[in-house]
Parts: C-alpha cells; sequence; structure tokens
C-alpha cells in the first residue's frame, strides 16, 4: 500500500524530482524574459472552456453578491484567454496555467496540471519550432531519458503526418481524403462498427505512428490533415493541411502547436461543428464563446502559439518515470 502523498516519506522520495521541476521553471522564465515575453495570467474559471470534442471539463458556479448563479467551467486550455490579449496587443506572451481535464489519471496524466503556453505575434511555423528548439536545448540536458527512453536532443526530425502515414500505415493519406473505408483498406485494417474516419484516424496514428516517433531523436509531427486544424489555419501553399505541430519526446506528446486561425467567420463554422460532435457523445454543456469570436472579429494579429505540458518537461528533466513524481501533491491513483 503506498504513502499518502502528505507523508515525509513519500515527500522525500519526490523531492529531487520536485527541486529539478523548481529549477526548470526559473530556467524557463529566464528563456522568455531574455525573448521579451510577459508572463500572465488569466482566468481559469470562465464561461467556456474550449471546444474540444474529446476533452471533458469540471463544471463549477460563480454566485454572485445579487443572488445571481452563473455557471462556469476550469478551464482546460488558457487559449481562448491569451488570443485576446493578443488581440489586445499585449504579445508576446508566456503562462504557467492551471489546467483541468475531467477523467484523466495515468502515469502522464493528471486531471489539474501545469499547462506552459505561449503565443507570438508575427510568428509562422519554422519561427515557432525554431524557438522550441531553443527552449528544450536551453533547459533540458543534452540527453533526455524517461519511461526507459533515451532521446538525444541535438537533432530534431520534422515530419508530416502524411509522410508519417505513408511511412508506418503505409497509406496516402491526403489522396484518400476523409474516407473511412478506403484508410481502412489501405492500413489493411477492418473498420470497427460505428468508426468514423477521425475514430480511424487516431487508431492508426496511436497504434502504428506514436510508438515509432521522438524516440532516438524529438519529431515535430507537422502539417495535420485539415479535418484535424483545432484552431490552426490552413496551410496556404495545401489546403488539405493546417498548419499545426505536436512534438513528441522520448516517445511521449510533450507539446501542440498552431499558426492560428484569425478568421472568426472560419472559427466559428468549426466550433459549430465541434460542439456537433462533442454533443452527440457528452450531451449539451457551456454556451458557444461569442466574447472570443468578437474578439477575432476585432482583430487578432497574425500569431503562432504553443501549448507544452509543463509536468511532463519536468519528467523528461528529472527522469521521471510518473507524472505524480514531478507533482508536490499528487493524487492518490497518480501517487
Amino acid at each position: 500500500m503506498s504513502l499518502p502523498a502528505w507523508h515525509p516519506e513519500s515527500l522525500a522520495a519526490r523531492l529531487p524530482f520536485l527541486t529539478r521541476r523548481a529549477a526548470l521553471a526559473r530556467a524557463v522564465r529566464r528563456f522568455f524574459d531574455d525573448r521579451g515575453y510577459t508572463e500572465v495570467e488569466t482566468p481559469y474559471a470562465v464561461p467556456a472552456p474550449g471546444e474540444e470534442v474529446h476533452l471533458r471539463a469540471f463544471a463549477t458556479t460563480r454566485e454572485h453578491p445579487d443572488g445571481r448563479r452563473e455557471p462556469l467551467w476550469l478551464n482546460t486550455s488558457p487559449e481562448f484567454a491569451m488570443k485576446r490579449l493578443l488581440v489586445a496587443q499585449a504579445g508576446p506572451i508566456f503562462q504557467f496555467a492551471r489546467v483541468w481535464r475531467n477523467g484523466e489519471a495515468s502515469a502522464l496524466h493528471a486531471p489539474e496540471f501545469t499547462m506552459l503556453e505561449w503565443y507570438r505575434p508575427g510568428a509562422g511555423m519554422d519561427d515557432l519550432i525554431d524557438e522550441t528548439v531553443a527552449l528544450l536545448q536551453a533547459v533540458l540536458p543534452p540527453v533526455a531519458r524517461c519511461r526507459g527512453v533515451t532521446t538525444g536532443l541535438s537533432r530534431f526530425e520534422r515530419l508530416t503526418v502524411a509522410e508519417a502515414f505513408h511511412r508506418y500505415v503505409g497509406a496516402d493519406l491526403l489522396a484518400i481524403g476523409e474516407d473511412a473505408a478506403g484508410l481502412a483498406a489501405a492500413a489493411g485494417v477492418r473498420l470497427r462498427d460505428g468508426e468514423t474516419w477521425d475514430d480511424l484516424f487516431f487508431r492508426l496514428l496511436l497504434d502504428r505512428i506514436e510508438p515509432r516517433i521522438g524516440r532516438d531523436h524529438p519529431t515535430f509531427l507537422t502539417h495535420w490533415p485539415a479535418a484535424q486544424a483545432a484552431l490552426a489555419r490552413r496551410d496556404p501553399a495545401d489546403p488539405r493541411v493546417a498548419e499545426r505541430f505536436e512534438l513528441f519526446i522520448c516517445g511521449i506528446e510533450l507539446a501542440n502547436a498552431f499558426v492560428e486561425l484569425t478568421d472568426p467567420a472560419e472559427q466559428r463554422a468549426r466550433f459549430q461543428a465541434d460542439r456537433l460532435r462533442r454533443h452527440a457523445v457528452s450531451g449539451p454543456d457551456w454556451a458557444l464563446d461569442e466574447d472570443f469570436l468578437a474578439a477575432l472579429a476585432h482583430g487578432m494579429p497574425p500569431s503562432a502559439g504553443i501549448a507544452l505540458g509543463f509536468d511532463r518537461l519536468a519528467m523528461l528533466a528529472s527522469e521521471a518515470d510518473r507524472i505524480g513524481q514531478v507533482l508536490w501533491l499528487p493524487s492518490a491513483d497518480i501517487n
């Protein structure tokens, strides 16, 4: 039986990892200070925590002095709030944000964790990749070791999603398009009952691609299909894909980044499509974030932004095996 997180022996076992985490936070702040970024803080309890299809949010209620009760949600990302600040001409900005995702608990997942997000007006994908490489090389050791995998940080690989599907799945993803049966046939798998193209895309990504990237060296998985654009803009050179990347180190997904979509009409359409898919799975939830769309309509500068799991970065820095080792008071199911 494991000791509770507050037990002196339990904390003593975590303390080397936590000491490294504290030094890492200082190094990250120095990195962004040296580059002219401003550290910001945005609200955690918000009217709309995001529009992701598969993330589950924590609900809460604000009681106003006049007796009104307002439903709020603990944010799953500070993205909407930080983009409002970009509209207000606050950038470049970064934040160590506490975020919440319900139903998550594992060696790599905690229901409450720290997200390092930063946004840089005027940046493109190459700029953001270069800056991410510079950050990691500045704050991590030259060789990262985590969960039995050793990754050198002297060279970073860039691989498009289409290239990854060709190499590891044997499918021409962009030629097939959003055809679930066609993708299943090309991949040599059976399409499961009720499985959509989106479901199959992630099954193949998780089963065949992610276990084989970001191991000997970090991998930027770039240029996602437009159906997976989320809040990223389409690539002007190929509208079949979006200017989005994910980063993998030691086989772990560390970050998700976009060249930001600034068109309010397209963003509204994407939100509405995502809401229909999410509500079909989990039922109605929060209202559409009209204030965020109004901010986009006012005018957000061309920007690139990234969300990086700081707890996972601390795992890489300290050679921890479980996320609970780098948390001061982890919950019992991840301790």
